[in-house]
């Protein structure tokens, strides 16, 4: 197999890791009831990442490690209590962000069966650094 080394600076806009349909459980709502039990929130997560040398290395070290970051979201997000998914989105953002090869994060949070007559509700935010 013929192995190119790329000037990857020159070629490459972006490069895009995504998680999609990370489901984790929390407390997370505003009505009374709500403030007592676990509900289902899905996470999608995009991440802006400055991985030149994994291109060529092929090597985790130079990359952003998408397991041991889905590890951190899940178990900050089944510890946490919020009111709103736009504070849950915004924290988990934050979170992502303290990844050093992140440049910017798109996150959406979605509360599944949250209001009558539709599929869930959601909020996206996005963040750079």
């Amino acid at each position: 197999m013929a192995v190119f080394t790329l000037s990857v600076m020159e070629l490459i806009d972006e490069t895009v890791t995504s998680i999609r349909g990370l489901a984790a459980y929390c407390v997370i709502g505003a009505n009374e009831w709500e403030r007592n039990i676990r509900q289902k929130v899905v996470i999608d997560i995009d991440l802006w990442v400055d991985v030149p040398e994994a291109l060529n290395s092929d090597r985790l070290e130079d990359a952003v490690d998408y397991k041991k970051l889905k590890d951190r979201v899940l178990q900050f997000v089944s510890a946490s209590s919020y009111r709103l998914i736009e504070a849950l989105a915004y924290n988990v953002a934050k979170l992502c962000l303290g990844e050093s090869r992140v440049k910017r994060v798109r996150v959406r949070v979605s509360k599944p069966g949250s209001i009558s007559y539709a599929e869930e509700a959601a909020f996206e935010i996005t963040l750079s650094r």
